[in-house]
């Protein structure tokens, strides 16, 4: 955990705690959309729901460990003035309501660890995401832990410790986003912002029980950074509901003067009341290589099959099938290694990072300049041998994961090699949607005997997040996953 010093402005950095004595846990907070509903109508105040949200982190913090800063006092003084705009009659889609984001995101005033150690500085000025969810009248309550810069489906680490699962505190709530995860499945949050390079959205929202949605590249801004792990990342919301996350997904959409890939704008809450029509569904349990071999878990598949048969019933037809996902592997690697050595090389105190992000800068800047400008260069026609898919088949359906969420520590101590191995068995699936830089939506697909959340991705060609937001919502109407919960942090 960093040792910044607390500020005025901003409050102290959260580290996590083990004997502290915690208080029952509150009824669960409102989501997003009840939240703006409930300002709207003067049911509650930003303050109100502000102090609750702050106190929950608080109270969660030895348990779940999600958040590694807290804007407490800055937070607080934001949600009075935003009780001052509502009470004049200023409506915005998010005014005062609480949210987080990663901390892989400038918010000014706090340091942008992305979960490493050592001491950064403030950041002098809001990232564009950040920026654009305040327009909207946000209130950011803190931001919440990821591993170290994103590379891997846990979240844990020297820097802060392990986050936790609600569901189950011995496992992780998955990677990178898994604190954001962590946060809002617990209801800490209504929602939060995470960040998705190999499926660090989606990952995490399948092993806490949320809709993660993974935009279209350039959806949401990146900014400071415009092409992000060499156009792997892209910015999106987890939440408990489609509404909620098509609500904070439209609130933050945008791009930044800079930004090299600049989208059409969707309408994402329009989509999530939108019947989806009758579509063609392929459901493939093939992943791309991976040289692990891996396939679903038995309780993966059984949970993904049931979702495809509920599809079915409602009107869509579903078909198995294999998208020809050719040697995208070879494109993937050089992307997101070149990319952890850019993120590697600014840290200030090296010596602090981990031995395996040591590895994979080594092996990023070996791999960067030709090699990842060839990889690159191979993005058009994978678009169209995979894409090939879609003249058949309106959306494609896989597991999220390969597993259910590991146990805490079960990447400790494994050299680099065996953590690609292991985080590549456990998480085949989702990264090839990187590399095209296509929409993805992870929905909640049940548990484990165990109990253990899984899911599912619905995920569609270039520019398709309308229709997968409206397929989503329609699950949602018939399967209710809201109605679950973990218990108290």
């Amino acid at each position: 955990m960093s040792s910044a010093e607390p500020t005025e402005q901003t409050g102290p950095a959260l580290r996590p705690h083990t004997d502290r004595d915690r208080a029952p846990a509150p009824a669960p907070m409102p989501g997003l959309a009840e939240s703006t509903r409930l300002l709207a109508d003067s049911t509650t105040t930003s303050t109100a729901l502000v102090a609750d949200a702050l106190a929950r982190i608080e109270s969660a913090q030895p348990t779940l460990n999600a958040f590694r800063h807290l804007r407490a006092e800055a937070a607080l003084a934001e949600a009075a003035e935003a009780d001052r705009r509502l009470a004049a009659g200023e409506r915005l889609p998010l005014l005062g309501v609480p949210v987080a984001v990663k901390d892989d995101t400038d918010v000014a005033g706090l340091p942008t660890h992305f979960g490493c150690d050592g001491e950064r500085p403030p950041a002098t000025t809001d990232s564009e995401a950040v920026r654009r969810l305040r327009a909207a009248g946000a209130v950011i309550v803190g931001k919440t832990n990821s591993c170290e810069l994103g590379q891997w489906p846990f979240t844990e680490g020297p820097a802060f410790g392990a986050t936790r699962n609600p569901w189950n505190t011995a496992h992780t709530p998955g990677g990178s986003s898994g604190g954001s995860a962590a946060a809002v499945a617990a209801g800490l949050v209504p929602a939060a912002l995470g960040s998705d390079g190999a499926g660090s959205v989606r990952i995490p929202a399948a092993w806490t029980h949320l809709v993660g949605i993974k935009p279209q590249r350039g959806r949401v801004s990146v900014h400071p950074h415009h092409d992000a792990f060499q156009g792997l990342t892209v910015n999106g919301p987890l939440a408990r509901t489609v509404a909620d996350a098509a609500l904070l997904l439209d609130a933050a959409a945008g791009a930044d003067p800079g930004d090299f890939h600049r989208p059409p704008a969707v309408r994402a809450s329009d989509a999530a009341r939108r019947d989806p029509g009758r579509l063609r569904i392929a459901l493939a349990w093939r992943p791309p290589l991976t040289l692990t071999g891996a396939g679903p878990d038995p309780e993966v598949r059984r949970a993904v099959a049931a979702l495809a048969e509920t599809l079915a019933r409602l009107g869509h037809h579903v078909e198995e099938a294999r998208p020809r996902y050719g040697l995208i592997g070879l494109a993937f690697v050089p992307r997101a290694t070149a990319g952890i050595a850019e993120f590697a090389a600014r840290h200030p105190e090296p010596a602090l990072l981990d031995p395996r992000t040591r590895s994979a800068l080594r092996t990023g800047t070996r791999l960067g300049g030709r090699v990842v400008r060839a990889a690159r260069a191979r993005e058009v026609r994978q678009h169209h041998r995979i894409g090939a898919l879609f003249d058949g088949y309106d959306v494609l359906l896989t597991p999220t994961t390969a597993a259910p969420p590991p146990r805490i520590g079960t990447f400790d101590q494994l050299s680099a090699w065996r953590t690609d191995v292991t985080m590549a068995a456990a998480c085949p699936y989702a990264w090839p949607w990187n590399v095209l830089g296509w929409p993805g939506v992870n929905v909640p697909a049940g548990f484990t005997r165990s109990g253990l959340p899984v899911g599912a991705q619905l995920l569609g060609p270039s520019r398709s997040e309308e229709r997968l937001i409206a397929l989503a919502a329609q699950l949602e109407d018939d399967l209710r996953w809201y109605d679950h919960r973990p218990p108290p942090p």
